[in-house]
């Protein structure tokens, strides 16, 4: 046995500091748009990672306070029998729409709840292989759609990028023919980090679910076919802000994350957009809110 005196001297090098996380401080809400209207409508989206769970870690809570005209959530892995009576029964929003999965029971999953009625509600986006697995709601306003999504995740392994270039094909097509008839909002967790500035770790992440040259080559086509990223559209060069972190690793207190969720919008509503906030301090999923002010 070697004594701690007499082991070959290894030449010390100082331990680095670890780097203080920067943050992002979503800044106070703007409610005037370009065009000088007051916001009239906010709306809010959120994968809740669960539903059930999310309830519990009161979730809800924090939507009373933000008190949305709108909530979207995604990624609510709820049979409708098993919807928490919490939710189900909230006077705020008497209008509530569930997209399930038909496919497996606890994946997936999206919800709509809203303070007044839409005109139309429709479920999925017409093609059968997409729709059975609870991922799209669309509903109609008199001046707007408003679309809330869970795209699919290309998966581990990308096992699921072929489908997932399927889905982002047909789904472009879906909203361009909505467009057609009325501008749109599009919210909801779109699986894609679209630029290096949307996440922590471009690098090592190109061969990842999330930030293929594909996944992102979707999201740009997406915007040429007329629609615009809000987020982007008012904060173009803001660093460090993003919509999720893994459990893993401490990423959500260092920082390390991905920014996933979206409001986009038809060009025509641009005049109308005021803000497009990330309430990155919210807990309760590895997901945060984000909520749209926008003059309809």
């Amino acid at each position: 046995m070697f004594s701690h005196l007499t082991a070959p001297a290894k030449k010390t090098k100082k331990a680095k500091e670890p780097e203080a996380p920067i943050m992002y401080d979503d800044p106070p809400d703007k409610m005037t748009s370009k065009d000088g209207r007051d916001a009239n409508m906010k709306i809010t989206s959120w994968n809740v990672d669960g539903l059930r769970a999310w309830v519990k870690k009161k979730g809800l809570d924090w939507v009373r306070e933000e008190n949305p005209d709108i909530l979207c959530l995604q990624e609510t892995k709820c049979a409708e029998k098993d919807l928490p009576a919490e939710i189900t029964s909230m006077p705020e929003y008497p209008h509530k729409y569930w997209a399930v999965s038909g496919a497996k029971e606890g994946y997936s999953g999206v919800a709509m709840l809203s303070k007044t009625e839409p005109l139309k509600v429709t479920y999925g986006i017409g093609k059968e292989e997409h729709d059975k697995e609870g991922r799209v709601i669309t509903a109609e306003f008199p001046n707007f759609y408003l679309v809330t999504a869970y795209v699919p995740n290309a998966g581990r392994g990308l096992v699921r990028l072929d489908y997932r270039k399927t889905w982002d094909v047909d789904f472009r097509a879906y909203l361009s023919e909505l467009d057609v008839q009325k501008p749109l909002v599009l919210c909801g967790d779109l699986n894609v980090a679209h630029q290096e500035i949307d996440l922590k770790n471009p690098k090592g992440n190109k061969k990842n679910a999330g930030f293929t040259p594909e996944e992102r080559e979707g999201f740009s086509q997406l915007l040429s076919a007329g629609f615009t990223d809000s987020f982007r559209e008012l904060y173009p060069e803001q660093t460090n802000a993003y919509t999720f972190w893994t459990y893993m690793m401490n990423a959500r207190s260092k920082n390390v994350g991905w920014r996933l969720d979206y409001f986009v919008l038809s060009s025509s509503l641009l005049p109308g957009l005021c803000d497009s906030k990330i309430r990155n301090k919210v807990l309760g999923s590895d997901h945060c809110p984000i909520t749209l002010h926008i003059a309809v």
